[in-house]
């Protein structure tokens, strides 16, 4: 059995063959698609953010409104670039989305990844340390963040408030028990893998890392993700952690499938550069009929490796078909490779 959910960019273009031709189709499409998939019996819907694009950015307000709007789909983000962040300011936003929808928030975050604009988070009023990098500056964020969740006072009071205060040093509120423990840390490399398990966050590996071996993306991050277990294990956490892995997965059941994915069968993994000097490697789509998919799929060492498979969505073609698409994962495939 494993979790499955989507993952949305949430792009919007003012393309005529679009459903999502505005932010607010990206917005309103997305609650009413997270409806529908906790009505076919998915398990997750998760959302990308991107600042500076025609991409969903601002994750709070439409996972609250999708919280109160369901009751058993868990909800989240694969990833929030901490670099942009206040981490307590965001611990508010956290807590609140949680307690609305009565603890299914499962945020995912990271130090971030290569912007539109160039150092991005400038513009938000942020500037690394003396000595620390961009990406130093959104694990220590990151690091804030957990550590503000736990709920533990910090801040000394004042002795004329204007409303009553509890005893001793404060905490941010609104505070939501449990949520520490359904932080995800997006990682592309083993190391921050490794880091992320030592720091007691569960994993989100995507469809790219970056290429420290040569072999296979798939092979690689099935070896990520034993790493991390390692170091989850050496840590000595109380409770199990939870990994995910996203891929772009379609079952060719319609004429409409074949033309949409049809050139999509066949891929294979890619090799770039998201940041100089940095290697990266690409998995591969998958697009066929339903028993070829399935011998594909069956041979993915990673999907294997983890509990929760995230299927990234193609969210400018509408609600209804961006439903049948996952209908088809649920209906055609998953049983078949034990996932239902």
């Amino acid at each position: 059995m494993k979790k499955i959910g989507f993952l949305s960019f949430g792009h919007w273009s003012n393309h005529p063959n679009y459903s999502a031709r505005t932010a607010s189709d990206t917005l309103l499409q997305s609650i009413d698609l997270a409806v529908a998939a906790e009505e076919i019996g998915l398990d997750g819907a998760y959302f990308r953010v991107h600042h500076f694009a025609e991409q969903l950015a601002s994750p709070f307000p439409l996972l609250s409104a999708i919280g109160a709007k369901t009751s058993k789909i868990e909800i989240g983000t694969g990833v929030i670039d901490m670099r942009y962040e206040n981490p307590l300011y965001m611990v508010e936003d956290a807590g609140a989305a949680d307690l609305i929808s009565e603890g299914r928030l499962q945020l995912g975050i990271s130090r971030g990844s290569p912007e539109q604009v160039i150092d991005g988070w400038r513009y938000f009023g942020y500037e690394p340390a003396e000595g620390e990098t961009d990406a130093d500056m959104g694990r220590r964020k990151g690091l804030e963040f957990l550590e503000q969740l736990k709920g533990v006072g910090f801040a000394k009071p004042n002795p004329r408030p204007m409303f009553p205060n509890p005893p001793g040093l404060l905490r941010l509120e609104p505070h939501s028990a449990g949520l520490r423990e359904r932080i995800w840390w997006g990682a592309a490399s083993n190391a921050t893998a490794t880091w992320a398990a030592e720091n007691g966050m569960n994993l989100q590996s995507s469809t790219l890392k970056y290429d420290e071996s040569g072999k296979p993306f798939h092979v690689q991050q099935a070896e990520q993700i034993r790493l991390y277990k390692e170091a989850w294990k050496a840590a000595g956490h109380g409770r199990e952690p939870r990994v995910s892995v996203s891929r772009s997965i379609f079952a060719l059941v319609t004429d409409q499938d074949r033309h949409y994915f049809g050139q999509e069968a066949g891929r294979i993994d890619k090799v770039g550069f998201i940041e100089q000097g940095k290697r990266a490697i690409f998995g591969r789509s998958y697009a066929a009929e339903p028993d070829q998919l399935i011998r594909e799929l069956a041979q993915d060492e990673a999907i294997q490796e983890a509990d929760t498979l995230l299927l990234t969505i193609p969210n400018t073609l509408g609600v209804t078909y961006n439903v049948h698409v996952l209908s088809a994962i649920l209906k055609h495939v998953a049983p078949a490779l034990g996932w239902r």
